[in-house]
């Protein structure tokens, strides 16, 4: 036995192997338990030079020194053992003495396990040819064989070859189809010839090796039953390679109809094809033809309905018998969602309205064109030959969303236990503003309270951390780490400081001189607002350490970051009854976050700070009195491919406050604030926010660069906090409208549609100026630093909310900018996109009854031709000019 161990730990599988020969079921039934503790010896640090070279000859001895099926799949399939394992070939060596039914019971337990385990194929399939039993079918063994047979060039034969010489071909091939995720694998491969799985399979159907009827029909079942992406392309490419004959086509005709209607855009594509070329010669009956349109024509994917269009027309043409069943048909299509559907079908039906034999028919195409768009709905009630209705006035009214209500801060954790559960939280996921600010309030009053219950409670939190090493040699790395060039990362890094200094684990000294220079970070834009923030965070470890605060006077009322005069007013008392030293950059955050804008509460609460009889409550007492927060002077500034702000200075930011706040009110330049920015965490700007929640454009003016960032270099995440900023205060002016015209810009969805959320609560607050915003939206398409096509699917989808004026407020202030420039010779085109920002206008115009002239419209309403933005124009023109009935 202690040969055997000796021989494991040192990594020689060979000699082990020898070994483990020679021994009885018994004596290797008796290794086992050392074996085990020697697998929880390496477990502790697994990447140790001595943990790699033991474990494969512990997966090997492992294996062979338990006799249970189940025992041994556990050990063969371990995580543990899956970085440095021991050979298939040892493996299968190990256990070929073992009964076939033991074997094939092993086999078949770890083909159950799932593709993450990567148990190996080699082993798996060395197992079933050993046992003789069934060849397992689960997505383990499926994939392993799929990679196994596609690593062609290992062994300079080809996929097709591979596949003809394997034993279980049948069965698997069947497996395949019923494998989830199976066709990113399969799309390792070649996509043509041998090397390809979708033409080696399709040349075993011919050769008869493979049931054809049977594989036709799993694929298209596999294609019915969807999947991801990959597995959409593998499984079409393999339709098309088993290039069907007219009767395989016929035979399958329900399972076209069904992948048409509901497929993926992809595959509907090929049965949409195959269903035309059926039509056209006729194998298609006009009832189902008409069937078969119904679902398409309202599918989202304006090429397939097309095409559907297309296909009718070619067919009614072909044969005028078949209008009666088809026209109804086409006229569904009247009620699609896009005009240019709509214009086609109405078209169509035009064109062959003559061919329909019957009053019902026309009746019918009638009562459908109700459901077409007012501009084409005149012109339908003309060629149908119905008489034209005159326009009902519009009855509209606004739906937005409600204003969210800021919620109320919870008070700080009672029990340290519970301190400690939401410090933890707060570590994993940085949590929101109110989690944070509670948080950080609950820990200095439990570290000015009971400190060693606060230590004791906080020991599973930080006991993983590395700062928490209890050799004093990593003392000053800790202090280097937290007072390093780059600042606070986010609110979690500033909590760790805090732990940190509860812990002891940095010098009074470094904490005093972080104190004295406020810890500037870079001299970017955002620096005054990270200087703030991180000012008050190292105060308070400061404090701790030296004299601790009993509570902070900043912590909010709301979640916004507000803080009410009179709770203020009440803390500051406390403070004085208490004789407790307030903190200068605590109590400017308080002042800062005091609500203002109620003169009428400010006011009385100036009185009640004032009776206090201490600075600070006298210092709060004019603050208060002083009048709503100041708004500074703002001048754009527009270069070559974006429009930036810059703001002047804020008087009253300045004098009695620390100067780690002074840079608050300090000037915004364009050119002037270009240094390397190191402030990556998106996550710190809703803090940011929290600074001055009544001046906002205060803070948006410095995080503009950000939100152009979504729009011009196509980053993702900045504008994230979009809506945080229109639920936040004071003035919704320059810089907020310019923040959320970027977003509305964005590259990705998730930043749009954050984007779309803030201008929907600015809406419903009352505080959007459409035309700002309309305007500006403009000039950035022109610059280039909005693409119309993102803006378009903003617009799209605030009006799916039913925010119709509010979008046809922006537009129209929109619109005559972009007009603008097609009347100029030198514009080659329009930009493109415009024509769709005219359909998204007109759709609103219809909605809200909207009568007015749009500067430029005309002009290009009144173009030659019928292209899409002529048509959009003109449909534009006609919902602005058209008349109601009286």
């Amino acid at each position: 036995m202690s040969s055997l161990m000796d021989a494991v730990r040192a990594g020689r599988t060979a000699e082990a192997v020898s070994l483990l020969d020679g021994m009885t079921d018994a004596e290797r039934r008796a290794c086992f338990p050392e074996l085990r503790a020697l697998r929880k010896e390496l477990r502790a640090d697994q990447w140790t030079a001595q943990a790699r070279r033991a474990y494969p000859a512990l997966h090997a001895a492992g294996t062979a020194c338990q006799t249970g099926a189940a025992g041994v799949a556990n050990w063969l399939a371990a995580s543990d053992m899956r970085w440095w394992p021991a050979s298939p070939g040892v493996l299968i060596d190990l256990l070929g003495d073992r009964a076939p039914g033991w074997l094939g019971d092993v086999v078949h337990r770890l083909a159950e396990r799932p593709v993450s385990s990567r148990v190996p194929y080699e082993l798996m399939a060395g197992l079933v040819r050993l046992s003789g039993c069934p060849v397992p079918t689960t997505e383990a063994y499926v994939h392993g064989w799929v990679e196994h047979i596609g690593h062609v060039w290992q062994r300079g034969d080809t996929v097709l070859d591979r596949l003809r010489k394997d034993p279980h071909l049948g069965r698997l091939a069947a497996a395949l189809f019923e494998t989830n995720d199976i066709g990113g694998r399969l799309a390792w491969t070649a996509t043509e010839g041998p090397d390809s799985w979708t033409e080696a399979l399709a040349r075993l159907t011919v050769e008869g090796v493979l049931d054809r009827k049977a594989t036709v029909d799993a694929c298209l079942a596999r294609l019915l039953r969807g999947g991801p992406a990959a597995d959409h392309r593998v499984f079409l490419r393999m339709l098309k390679a088993f290039a069907l004959t007219r009767e395989e086509e016929r035979e399958h005709l329900a399972d076209w109809l069904a992948l048409a209607s509901d497929a993926a855009s992809v595959v509907a594509a090929h049965a949409q094809s195959v269903l035309a070329s059926l039509a056209l010669d006729g194998e298609l009956t006009a009832r189902q033809l008409a069937e078969l349109s119904g679902a398409v024509l309202f599918r989202t994917e304006k090429k397939l309905v097309r095409a559907q269009l297309v296909l009718l027309g070619k067919v009614i043409a072909r044969d005028a018998s078949t209008a009666d069943e088809l026209l109804p048909a086409v006229a569904q299509a009247f009620g699609h969602e896009d005009s240019d559907v709509q214009e086609r079908a109405l078209k169509l039906v035009e064109r062959h309205v003559r061919k329909a034999g019957t009053a019902a028919v026309r009746e019918e195409l009638v009562a459908a064109a109700g459901q077409l768009i007012p501009f084409l709905r005149a012109r339908a009630a003309q060629s149908l030959g119905a008489s034209a209705v005159a326009a009902e006035p519009v009855t509209y009214e606004e739906v937005l969303p409600p204003a969210p209500e800021p919620a109320r801060l919870a008070p700080a954790p009672d029990s340290v236990t519970e301190l400690a559960e939401e410090i933890g939280a707060l570590l994993a996921t940085d949590g929101d503003v109110a989690a944070f600010e509670r948080t950080l309030d609950g820990l200095v009053r439990h570290a000015y309270g009971d400190r060693d219950m606060l230590l004791e409670a906080l020991e599973p939190v930080v006991a993983g951390r590395w700062w928490d090493q209890r050799d004093p040699q990593y003392r000053f790395s800790v202090d280097d780490h937290f007072t390093g060039n780059h600042g606070l990362f986010n609110a979690a890094h500033g909590l760790e400081l805090l732990l940190a200094t509860v812990r002891g684990k940095l010098l009074t000294t470094t904490l005093h001189k972080a104190l004295r220079r406020w810890t500037v970070t870079t001299d970017c834009g955002h620096s005054p607002l990270a200087r703030a923030f991180e000012a008050r965070i190292w105060e308070v470890a400061y404090r701790i350490r030296t004299e601790p605060l009993p509570f902070l006077l900043s912590t909010p009322t709301w979640g916004t970051g507000l803080l009410e005069p009179d709770e203020l007013v009440a803390r500051l008392d406390q403070y004085r009854r208490l004789g407790a030293r307030v903190s200068d950059a605590d109590f400017a955050q308080a002042l800062l976050r005091v609500r203002r804008g109620d003169r009428t509460v400010a006011e009385a609460a100036a009185g009640r700070a004032a009776a206090l009889g201490t600075p600070e409550g006298a210092r709060l007492s004019e603050w208060l009195a002083s009048g709503a927060p100041a708004v500074p002077a703002f001048r754009r500034r527009t270069t070559e491919d974006r429009i930036l702000v810059e703001s002047a200075e804020v008087a009253e930011l300045q004098g009695d406050f620390p100067s780690g706040f002074r840079p608050l009110g300090r000037p915004v330049s364009v050119y002037r604030d270009r240094w390397r920015c190191y402030h990556w965490s998106d996550g710190m700007r809703q803090h940011w926010l929290a600074l001055l929640p009544e001046q906002r454009e205060l803070v948006a003016v410095r995080m503009l660069r950000d939100f152009c960032a979504a729009a011009v270099h196509d980053t993702r995440g900045d504008a994230a906090v979009l809506p945080l900023l229109a639920e936040s205060g004071g003035e919704a002016g320059e810089a907020v409208h310019l923040s959320v015209a970027y977003g509305l810009g964005a590259r990705h969805p998730e930043d749009r549609l954050a984007a779309v959320d803030a201008l929907l609560v600015l809406a419903a607050r009352g505080q959007l100026d459409a035309g700002r915003i309309g305007a500006d939206l403009g000039q950035l398409v022109r610059l280039g630093a909005v693409k119309p096509s993102r803006l378009v699917e903003s617009m799209r989808t605030a009006v799916a909310t039913g925010a119709n004026a509010t979008i046809w407020g922006m537009l129209r202030h929109t619109v005559p900018v972009l007009l603008a420039d097609l009347s100029t010779e030198s514009v080659a085109g329009p930009a493109r996109g415009l024509a769709d920002l005219l359909a998204v206008a007109a759709e609103c115009a219809e909605r809200t009854g909207a009568r007015e002239e749009i500067p430029h419209l005309a002009r290009t309403a009144d173009r030659r031709g019928s292209s899409r933005l002529v048509t959009q124009a003109r449909r534009l023109r006609s919902a602005l000019a058209e008349e109601v009935a009286a």
